[in-house]
C-alpha cells in the first residue's frame, strides 16, 4: 500500500500548489496569510499547532482544511504511538476550529470511523485512510473541473468571489478555480473578474496570485463593484466555491456571496457554486440550520494589524452568509452539474453515493 510520504512525492512531482503536506516525518503548511508576497512554510509538530493555524486562517479553504483534518489525525497517531483516545481527542479539537466547514467535520469523522486498536497497526490504518482521502480529494478537483468547464464558453468572462483554488484545496484548483483552470487548460479563451473579498482579501491576495501563476487573464475588482459590472454586460457567469451546501441547495460560502447572487439574478447572469459531494450536508435540510461562524470584530477594524477605523468603533464579522437555492443556477460536483429542483436532484446524488 502507498505511504503518505510516497503520495507526497507524487504530488510534488506533479507540481501541485500544495497547501499542506507531509515531508521527512513532519507536517508542512504554507502560510496563506503571507501570500502573495511571501511563500513561508511552517513545520507543524503537534495537533494544537495545526488547530491554531486553521482557526487563525493560516490555512483556509474548505478542501484544504478538510485534508488538514486528515493530516492532523495522522500526526496525532504518530505522536501518541497509536493511542486511540489521543487520536479521538485530536479530532474533537480540530472539529472545534471552524464550525461552518462541513468538509472538515466529515473528513475527521471518516478517519475516526476506522480508529480502533493500538500501536503500529493503528498508525498504519490511519495512514491508509488518509492516503485514500488525499487521492480522492485531488481526483474530485479534476472531475468537477471537467464538468464545470463544459459550462464555460470560449470568450466568457467569469466572476469569482473569495478564494476557492489550489492552496484552498488539494493543489490543483480547489473548487471554483478547478472549473476556471480546466476551461483554460482546454484552450478556451476566458477572462476572470476576482472580487477582493474583505476583510482578509483572499481574492486580491490569493486568487489573483494563483490566476497569475496559471497564466489566466484576470481583473481585480472590489466587492461592491459586482452589480455595476453585471449591469454593463461585463460578466457572463459567476462561479464561486462552497463551505457547505444544505440538502435543499442553500449555499453557505464566504460573506458577500449572497450579495453577488442577488446581483446575478437581477441581471440574468448564471450563478454556479463548485463543490465536492463531500461538502453537501444532508443533515441540514436548509441553510437556516447552518451555523455561521462569527469571527473577531478586530478583523474588520484592522487590516494586517493596522487600524482602519477610529478606536472604539463597533464592528461585525459573520465569516459566511447563506445564499438561498433559488438564486443558484447549478451546483457543480465531481458527479456532474446538479440543477433545480435541488432537493430532489441532490437526494439522487446522495443515493448514488450510498450504493457505490
Amino acid at each position: 500500500m502507498k505511504t503518505i510520504q510516497q503520495l507526497t512525492d507524487e504530488f510534488l512531482e506533479q507540481k501541485l500548489a500544495l497547501p499542506i503536506w507531509f515531508e521527512d516525518g513532519t507536517l508542512k503548511l504554507l502560510d496563506q496569510l503571507k501570500l502573495p508576497f511571501e511563500e513561508e512554510v511552517y513545520t507543524i509538530t503537534a495537533v494544537p499547532e495545526l488547530a491554531d493555524a486553521i482557526k487563525n486562517m493560516n490555512i483556509r479553504g474548505s478542501g484544504a482544511i478538510g485534508i488538514s483534518g486528515a493530516y492532523g489525525l495522522y500526526l496525532a497517531a504518530l505522536n501518541s504511538t497509536g493511542h486511540e483516545q489521543s487520536i479521538r481527542e485530536a479530532g474533537a479539537l480540530l472539529k472545534s476550529t471552524r464550525p461552518t466547514a462541513v468538509n472538515l467535520m466529515k473528513t475527521i469523522d471518516e478517519v475516526l470511523s476506522i480508529v480502533n486498536g493500538k500501536g503500529t497497526e493503528l498508525i498504519t490504518k490511519v495512514e491508509q485512510k488518509v492516503v485514500e482521502i488525499l487521492e480522492r480529494q485531488l481526483a474530485f478537483e479534476h472531475q468537477l473541473g471537467e464538468h464545470g468547464a463544459s459550462l464555460i464558453k470560449d470568450g466568457d468572462t467569469i466572476m469569482t468571489h473569495c478564494h476557492s483554488g489550489a492552496v484552498g484545496g488539494s493543489g490543483y484548483g480547489g473548487r471554483a478555480l478547478s472549473v476556471i483552470r480546466k476551461a483554460f487548460d482546454l484552450g478556451k479563451e476566458i477572462h476572470v473578474f476576482t472580487c477582493e473579498t474583505r476583510p482578509y482579501l483572499q481574492g486580491a491576495r490569493i486568487t489573483a496570485y494563483e490566476l497569475k501563476k496559471f497564466g489566466i487573464p484576470h481583473t481585480l475588482i472590489t466587492d461592491n463593484m459586482s452589480a455595476y459590472c453585471m449591469s454593463k454586460g461585463m460578466i457572463d457567469k459567476v462561479v464561486v466555491g462552497s463551505d457547505r451546501v444544505a440538502g435543499n441547495g442553500d449555499l453557505a460560502n464566504k460573506i458577500g456571496t449572497y450579495m453577488h447572487a442577488l446581483a446575478a439574478k437581477a441581471h440574468s447572469v448564471p450563478f454556479y457554486t463548485a463543490t465536492s459531494s463531500h461538502t453537501i450536508d444532508f443533515s441540514s435540510e436548509s441553510g437556516e440550520s447552518i451555523e455561521v461562524e462569527m469571527r473577531n470584530a478586530k478583523e474588520v477594524t484592522h487590516l494586517n494589524g493596522t487600524p482602519i477605523a477610529p478606536e472604539g468603533t463597533n464592528a461585525l464579522y459573520p465569516s459566511f452568509d447563506v445564499t438561498p437555492n433559488d438564486l443558484i443556477t447549478g451546483i457543480i460536483t465531481e458527479k456532474g452539474v446538479v440543477s433545480q429542483p435541488f432537493s430532489q436532484n441532490l437526494k439522487a446524488l446522495e443515493l448514488e453515493k450510498t450504493f457505490q
